[in-house]
């Protein structure tokens, strides 16, 4: 398939092994990584010769907060303070890096008075929104990995299906912050149509 891509949301080192570590964390990103070699042709799929590599875009999703955000629980928000822009919790997982091109990553959640689950909402160094990257590409199919099952990975998994796209989300591929609510996310999704593989 031609008009595939894959979008990896909030794999950074605050959601694996920072102050937001969630459970199977690490797991999810040799997972990630595995999808990723396969739909690029560094590993060929199996009984599948037809992977030509550049054709599989892949699109980061990321955290990125001013140390001041309102979701921090200093400022009243529910969450401890993670993923502060230029820290190392904000950085992308280093086996990912090398599949990282500038203008296919996204930003969330930089403006300090809102929070931002969904990765629709981020926005690339050209200004643009994940929809619009992947509507200029030609995608139509789009596979999701990530970080947290309940609550980014979810929203970026509903509004890419609100958007006209067909979502297939890597089930093992995924790392959540309790066990209970990344199974009854993946039962609320695949009830919206949301495919899971």
């Amino acid at each position: 398939m031609k008009d595939c891509a894959l979008v990896v949301v909030d794999m950074l080192y605050d959601f694996i092994d920072g102050s937001m570590a969630c459970k199977n964390a690490e797991a999810a990103v040799g997972e990630s990584l595995s999808l990723i070699k396969k739909k690029i042709g560094e590993e060929p799929a199996e009984g599948s010769e037809d992977v030509i590599r550049g054709s599989f875009p892949i699109l980061f999703v990321c955290d990125s907060h001013p140390a001041n955000h309102s979701s921090f629980t200093k400022q009243g928000g529910p969450w401890p303070p993670h993923c502060v822009a230029g820290t190392r919790g904000a950085e992308i997982h280093d086996s990912l890096k090398p599949y990282i091109e500038d203008e296919l990553v996204f930003r969330k959640g930089e403006n300090p008075l809102q929070e931002q689950y969904s990765g629709f909402e981020g926005i690339n160094s050209a200004g643009q929104t994940l929809g619009e990257v992947l509507e200029l590409l030609g995608i139509k199919n789009v596979f999701v990995c990530g970080i947290a099952t309940e609550y980014c990975v979810r929203q970026t998994c509903e509004d890419l299906k609100q958007g006209g796209f067909t979502v297939y989300l890597a089930k093992d591929a995924l790392a959540y912050v309790d066990y209970a609510g990344h199974l009854e996310a993946l039962a609320a999704m695949d009830a919206e149509g949301i495919r899971m593989i």
